[in-house]
């Protein structure tokens, strides 16, 4: 028997969840007490109502309150009669009507809540159409992947707005936050506020990294960047694990696969080399210590994506996943050269980077987590006498250097002093081998750009057997 094809979308039109009774009593409420507004402006605008009606109603009441006007029937009335349309709105006895529905507060936002929670669910209607309108496309102009990522962003977009959020704080609701900061920064062990990087002096320059921070690790090739940033997000991550915070830290690694991102963090932990592993040349002891280090680490709250060129848009929508899923503390980005944007309409790749840095730096406000990218800096520094990076020396600075938070340089004199070794026996050997000793396993963090504080210099020491950043024990 063939099927019956029935388009049975007006009928659900009819069916959409909504509560007319909560919009009359929350906006009679209102009629008569004005204060309720404060109380659910979070929760609802004029734009969640289901009824044609009182959309427009409750838009000419939040028009009149943010002019500083009383919004009762009176006024409405006035209103409607200087600009048309009393009538389709039910006229003043409609008006007056609702006021009949009026109750409490406290009542008020739970009718608030109904309305968004009705908001919400046609929401989800809608989106799940316009999914299936899109999955049906034949013309191919999305792929199934971008379809994806456009449905996570809509529905993560649409659970934000669930939390009830205010685009804008009062002063004093600023000043609270600040107080509790500064609270939290005393009450810790290092006066550390943000996302602590595990190393003392730098913490203390920065107050850790801070919520909807961009912060930039730049540095040439074999300076540590990477090194850096996973030690970082190691640390930031066990001190979750330590402290039972379900929360995360969001790995995207577009150069190194998680297998040698993991092997990296376990040479390091194990204080083995991660060739010796490798090559099979470690010992039953330090195989032992390797894997008994595995075990330790194997629930830590750090998540992998080793997807290589990924574009601004997939990233900020697997983060947003991780976020919806499991929390999210941080993210690391390494590193922004290998990104790329959905947009062919970038003549320039300097454009492009701009693209990338300011979704970045979206991501980061958006998510309220800071967020660490890495950045490479161009052959300019090694054509100078001075090696020590600088904000210029960005490959494509200008985006980057504007819309990060801070920016700080990884800079290791060794790496450069060790080319420049002369023969054996010469009179300039003992010179060259006297800095070397000076110098070996020593590294700096210049910090060259700070929003928050002071930028400086940071002396830290480098095992690069470990890839490992620690502490430096010269002060």
């Amino acid at each position: 028997m063939e099927k019956i094809k029935v388009d049975i979308r007006g009928v659900e039109e009819k069916k959409l969840p909504s509560n007319i009774e909560a919009e009359q009593a929350l906006i009679g409420s209102v009629l008569v007490n004005n204060d309720i507004i404060d109380e659910i402006s979070s929760i609802v605008s004029s734009n969640k109502f289901f009824d044609p009606a009182h959309r427009k109603i409750f838009e000419v009441i939040e028009n009149l309150n943010n002019k500083g006007m009383i919004a009762n029937p009176i006024t409405l009335k006035n209103y409607f009669e200087n600009n048309s349309g009393l009538e389709e709105v039910g006229g003043i006895d409609y008006l007056v009507k609702l006021t009949r529905f009026s109750s409490s507060v406290k009542q008020s936002i739970d009718y608030a809540k109904i309305i968004h929670e009705m908001y919400v669910k046609r929401e989800l209607i809608s989106i799940s159409e316009n999914i299936d309108e899109e999955s049906r496309n034949k013309e191919l102009e999305k792929t199934g992947e971008g379809i994806i990522e456009d449905a996570e962003k809509s529905l993560f977009d649409l659970a934000e707005r669930g939390n009830f959020s205010q685009s804008f704080l009062k002063f004093n609701q600023a000043v609270d936050q600040t107080i509790e900061m500064a609270t939290k920064a005393m009450q810790s062990d290092r006066g550390i506020v943000g996302v602590p990087t595990g190393l003392t002096d730098l913490d203390e320059k920065l107050g850790g990294l801070h919520t909807s921070d961009l912060v930039i690790i730049a540095g040439r090739p074999s300076m540590g960047k990477t090194a850096l940033a996973t030690n970082i997000a190691y640390y930031a991550a066990k001190k979750l694990k330590d402290d039972n915070e379900k929360s995360s830290v969001a790995f995207f690694s577009l150069e190194m696969s998680s297998e040698q991102l993991s092997t990296r963090i376990l040479s390091e932990q194990a204080r083995i080399k991660s060739n010796d592993i490798r090559r099979g040349m470690a010992t039953k002891e330090e195989l032992d210590r390797y894997i008994e280090t595995s075990r330790n680490i194997y629930d830590l709250p750090l998540y992998i994506d080793e997807t290589p060129a990924i574009a601004i848009s997939t990233l900020s929508n697997r983060a947003r996943r991780i976020k919806r899923l499991f929390g999210l503390n941080l993210i690391v980005v390494d590193y922004i050269q290998l990104m790329r944007t959905n947009s062919k309409r970038y003549e320039g790749r300097v454009q492009e980077i701009s693209e990338i840095t300011q979704g970045l730096k979206a991501l980061a406000k958006e998510l309220k987590v800071p967020v660490l990218a890495l950045s490479q800096l161009s052959r300019a520094v090694e054509l100078r006498d001075s090696k020590v990076p600088q904000l210029s020396d960005l490959r494509e600075s200008g985006s980057i250097e504007q819309d990060a938070d801070v920016v700080m340089f990884v800079y290791r004199e060794e790496y450069y002093l060790e080319k420049l070794q002369p023969k054996m026996n010469s009179m300039e050997y003992a010179e060259w081998q006297s800095k070397m000793n000076d110098i070996v396993g020593q590294a700096e963090i210049h910090i060259g750009k700070q929003r928050h504080g002071p930028t400086g210099k940071i002396h830290v020491e480098f095992e690069g057997m470990y890839t490992k950043f620690k502490d430096s024990t010269k002060k």
